[in-house]
């Protein structure tokens, strides 16, 4: 690390807090005047402003920016308007990474909203229950790429009739007669689906946290309420539990459904993309920094920011609302 390098990262760590303080001081003796002693307002304004600067500048800017670099061509020199949008929609390998993002979306929300509900349920019913949580939860505390690189070994595939040293195949051969390993990651057929699991691996435990808390809100008078009046368990938790769960199950599947839309890192470590499991923020790294296409990666990006946002503000809708209920 050369003393450049130190210097930046002194700045970054000490100038940004001193010069917030130091903002933050000189404001509060301005507004100590008494011209502006009585001024909420005005000492409102001073106090959002660095959050209002930071917004603009980190956030507001580069979607501007990013915007118009989706417009030009690969070199960002001139304009070439719709195309690469168009490319987007149009091209047979773009809609590969589409229909992957797709099966992500679809297989991994589902499944992983299956199995929390299921474990919360299960786990509210037994003794061990925070170990049992606590074992779950342990892959989120676990990075992406750590995450990638244990399935990878997991997933390791020898020929027929040579040691498995990979967990799944040295498992499933020990317990199915005649079995024949497969390679996971590089069999078409199988490769997007052992990258899903990953991922639903990794975020079942969040799921399973959330509606687990959302399962322990319900009131137990309401439950056996329903038990004298000859409910049964299943009964219950259809016209019961379910109802009053719906809000935090929409809340967990719109988070789900964002961290989906930007996947990057399993792909990415796993297998890079390759045979057919690209997905859209993988393709989106690939056009930037392997192909140099800033046109094409822009708008990839702004495509995905656009499928973002509209779940995004269902998600603080959802929020508010239970801030308002509460």
């Amino acid at each position: 690390m050369n003393s450049q390098t130190i210097l930046m990262l002194a700045m970054a760590v000490l100038g940004v807090p001193l010069l917030l303080v130091g903002y933050i001081t000189l404001s509060e003796r301005l507004l100590g005047s008494a011209a502006h002693k009585r001024s909420s307002s005005v000492r409102a304004i001073f106090w959002i402003a660095p959050a209002v600067v930071l917004l603009v500048v980190f956030l507001v800017y580069p979607i501007i920016t990013t915007i118009i670099l989706s417009l030009k061509d690969a070199a960002s020199r001139g304009y070439v308007g719709l195309a690469n949008y168009k490319y987007v929609f149009t091209d047979r390998n773009m809609l590969l990474v589409l229909r992957n993002n797709l099966l992500w979306l679809v297989l991994f929300t589902l499944v992983t909203l299956t199995f929390g509900l299921l474990i919360a349920l299960l786990a509210d019913r037994v003794k061990y229950e925070a170990v049992a949580k606590s074992i779950v939860f342990l892959p989120m505390a676990i990075s992406f790429v750590a995450a990638g690189i244990i399935w990878k070994f997991m997933y390791d595939f020898q020929p027929a009739g040579a040691p498995q040293i990979g967990t799944v195949n040295a498992v499933l051969s020990a317990v199915i007669p005649g079995y024949q390993p497969q390679a996971w990651l590089f069999n078409t057929a199988t490769n997007n689906i052992a990258l899903i699991v990953v991922g639903i691996w990794m975020w079942t435990g969040f799921a399973m946290v959330i509606l687990s808390a959302g399962i322990k809100g319900i009131p137990t008078d309401v439950l056996e309420a329903a038990r004298i009046d000859g409910a049964n368990e299943f009964q219950i938790f259809r016209f019961v539990t379910m109802p009053l769960l719906a809000p935090t199950i929409t809340v967990v599947a719109t988070t789900l459904i964002i961290d989906v839309l930007k996947i990057f890192d399993i792909v990415y470590v796993m297998t890079n993309g390759n045979l057919n499991t690209e997905v859209i923020a993988n393709r989106m790294y690939k056009e930037m920094f392997n192909y140099h296409n800033y046109g094409r990666a822009s708008a990839i990006a702004v495509i995905l920011l656009v499928a973002i946002i509209p779940v995004m503000i269902m998600n603080i809708k959802r929020f508010r609302q239970g801030g308002a209920n509460a």
